[in-house]
C-alpha cells in the first residue's frame, strides 16, 4: 500500500500528491535494491528474531538484495560487509525503509 500526502510547501499552484517511502518487507525488494532495517515483525519466532539480530539485521543496518533463486527462495543478502542467505519466509518478517 502506498500512502499519499499533499505537499503543503508548494505555493505556486494546487497541492500535488507526494508519494512517501513506506516501510517494506525485505522479501519484497528486488535484486540490487537496498534498505535500512527498521523492525523485525512480532510474528517472527523470538529465537529466529534473535538469530537475525545476531546476523546483523538490527535496526539501522543497511541491507542489499544481491540475488534470488529462480523461485524466490533462498535470497542472498549483503549485511554488515558479508553475504547471508535467508529463506523468503524469514525475509518477510524483516521491515526495511527503502533507500532512494
Amino acid at each position: 500500500m502506498v500512502s499519499v500526502q499533499s505537499d503543503a510547501r508548494r505555493k505556486d499552484g494546487p497541492s500535488v500528491p507526494v508519494e512517501s517511502t513506506p516501510d517494506a518487507r525485505l522479501a519484497d525488494l528486488r535484486p540490487g535494491m537496498s534498505g535500512r532495517v527498521t523492525d523485525i515483525d512480532e510474528s517472527v519466532e523470538p529465537s529466529t528474531a534473535r538469530r537475525l539480530f545476531d546476523l546483523g539485521f538490527a535496526p539501522g543496518a543497511e541491507v542489499t538484495v544481491l540475488r534470488k533463486a529462480p523461485l524466490g527462495d533462498p535470497v542472498v543478502l549483503r549485511v554488515a560487509d558479508y553475504e547471508v542467505a535467508l529463506r523468503k519466509a524469514q525475509t518477510a518478517g524483516i521491515h526495511v525503509r527503502r533507500s532512494a
